[in-house]
């Protein structure tokens, strides 16, 4: 896949997830915003399961600033690194209410001030909350992009970096949400659901893997009959 395919990648994608949002589980912006930082090194649905029960009573970041930390590193302590989210959540809180007037910032420069929020983090919560023009590279969407030719990188942190290149704003518009959703349940890292993918003629995996694959099923196939 090159450049000048990206529009209608991008069209497939939103036509195969026409709905597609965040799967993490909040009712504002901050909520949102303390989600998003949770889920580092774990699942969305890890997470909801955490907040479900969490954000019906902690809802501003005052709330979250009255509770003790030694509760809150209990209530979270399923996730990786609970010690180090909860205090800085709590860190977090803090600088939102003493010099944010307990509002979130709009900006990846003032964003990335607060604790814990990394770049990464900062581009997912504008994306969602704003739909802002970014595409945030975990797992999923580095897989995606290498086995589609669109970047040829080792890492998502490379990805990352390289995926300007590739994409504009108005293509990240479309496709920060659908392109996480395709990684997660179809292009996924173990038996891809290759043979109802719309992208095959593109895809690394499909000509080197999946079709090979096929071939010696039916190699196997035929020595059993025989």
């Amino acid at each position: 896949m090159i450049k000048k395919d990206i529009p209608e990648f991008a069209n497939k994608l939103n036509e195969m997830f026409p709905d597609a949002k965040t799967e993490l589980y909040y009712n504002n912006e901050f909520q949102l915003l303390i989600a998003i930082l949770m889920s580092a090194q774990a699942t969305d649905k890890q997470v909801n399961i955490v907040n479900r029960n969490f954000f019906d009573f902690l809802i501003t970041p005052e709330d979250w600033l009255k509770m003790d930390l030694d509760y809150i590193k209990e209530f979270i302590n399923s996730l990786s690194f609970f010690n180090n989210k909860a205090a800085n959540i709590k860190k977090t809180c803090e600088i939102l209410i003493t010099q944010h007037n307990s509002k979130i910032p709009r900006t990846l420069d003032e964003l990335t001030k607060l604790a814990w929020v990394w770049i990464k983090t900062a581009k997912v919560f504008l994306a969602v909350i704003d739909d802002a023009p970014y595409i945030w590279v975990d797992t999923h969407v580095h897989r995606v992009l290498n086995r589609l030719w669109l970047v040829n990188t080792k890492s998502p942190n490379e990805t990352d970096k390289k995926i300007s290149k590739n994409f504009t704003k108005q293509n990240h518009g479309m496709l920060h949400n659908t392109l996480v959703l395709f990684g997660r349940y179809h292009c996924i890292a173990r038996k891809p659901k290759c043979e109802t993918c719309p992208f095959q003629e593109k895809c690394k995996y499909y000509k080197k893997v999946f079709l090979k694959n096929l071939e010696n099923e039916m190699k196997d196939k035929q020595k059993k009959l025989s």
